[in-house]
């Protein structure tokens, strides 16, 4: 059995235990009245989403955890690559679970200061950061050149910068039924086989790397991330049965992001997840125009998912075309990043 096969074997195995977990947790959270507030200044078609139940993030969080574990004790021996990947991913769930938690008790669609959200998450950025520095993982893989650049001990700024950026951008995505778990379904699955194609070319115990790195845990983990977001979006698609909140928004993009750059795939992240990196610009542009132009507004609304939608697009058709953008993009990615081996 070659690796593709027991990547697609992954990904069904995860797939179908976050599907059976979202299944039991839809009545829970609508018992103890787990529902989503919808903020007013967006689009007005939002409003009759009021009530449906957050926090589903949950079932992906437990069964990525799961799997983690799985893998450690299949190979039996500790990998710290995994370990790192599974506290990043838990610490943000963290911070989204305890969003979540204010926005639900206060009945309205604010949790967490943006300050408050900015600290932890650098915190944790700092942690990962410190990991790649300490354990000697400050390569960084460069697009078209073919080779890792020691970043030395600027790994540590550029890794909170990078890991902090794409975590929110990711979360930033969450704002339509169903476009962030397709976005990040596409999206994992495509760096899960950069990865696996970067394993083959990195001799693991010389630890000399053939052009590429990769390693075939970090592989492991995006597929099982893809898998997630299968399972859940079986439930998250329009009309959504529940959402995944910042518990799971968080989650997603900190186990993405962590499973790139442990493997110095930094780069990637802003190729494969140009849909994240346009919803962020969006933002930015609209806030900017907004200040700079007396009120004008550069796009209908900002992020750039509810420009598409205001315009007329459906829920579904929105999805569809990011998901595809995505799909297009990791292909690119790979065959950008295979260049030089």
């Amino acid at each position: 059995m070659n690796e593709f096969t027991q990547a697609a074997l992954v990904v069904l195995a995860s797939a179908a235990i976050c599907a059976i977990l979202t299944y039991i947790e839809i009545p829970i959270l609508k018992r103890i009245k787990a529902g989503q507030s919808i903020r007013e200044e967006g689009p007005q078609a939002h409003l009759a989403k009021a009530g449906t139940p957050t926090m589903g993030g949950i079932s992906m969080l437990i069964t990525f955890v799961i799997f983690g574990i799985v893998l450690l004790i299949w190979r039996l021996e500790i990998y710290p690559i995994v370990l790192v990947i599974l506290f990043c991913t838990l610490a943000y769930a963290g911070i989204g679970f305890y969003d979540d938690f204010l926005k639900i008790t206060k009945h309205q669609n604010e949790g967490l200061t943006s300050k408050q959200k900015a600290l932890l998450q650098v915190v944790i950025g700092l942690v990962l950061a410190l990991y790649r520095f300490f354990t000697g993982h400050t390569g960084v893989f460069i697009p078209f050149y073919g080779r890792m650049v020691d970043f030395g001990y600027f790994i540590i700024p550029f890794t909170i910068f990078v890991f902090v950026a794409m975590t929110n951008a990711v979360n930033l995505t969450d704002g339509l039924d169903g476009l962030s778990s397709s976005v990040t379904m596409n999206a994992s699955a495509c760096l899960g086989v950069l990865l696996l194609l970067g394993a083959r070319h990195t001799d693991h115990e010389t630890g000399i790397s053939m052009g590429y790195s990769g390693d075939p845990a970090s592989a492991a983990l995006a597929f099982v991330l893809c898998g997630c977001c299968i399972g859940f979006l079986i439930f998250n698609h329009h009309p959504a049965k529940v959402f995944m909140g910042d518990t799971g928004s968080l989650a997603m993009g900190a186990a993405l992001s962590a499973i790139a750059m442990t493997d110095g795939f930094d780069f990637s992240l802003p190729i494969i997840g140009l849909i994240y990196v346009l919803e962020v610009v969006s933002v930015m542009i609209q806030v900017y125009v907004f200040k700079t132009q007396n009120g004008r507004r550069f796009f209908r609304m900002a992020p750039l998912h509810h420009h598409f939608e205001l315009g007329g697009w459906k829920e579904e058709k929105v999805d569809a075309v990011f998901a595809l953008v995505t799909l297009a993009m990791g292909a690119l990615c790979i065959f950008i990043f295979s260049i030089g081996f």
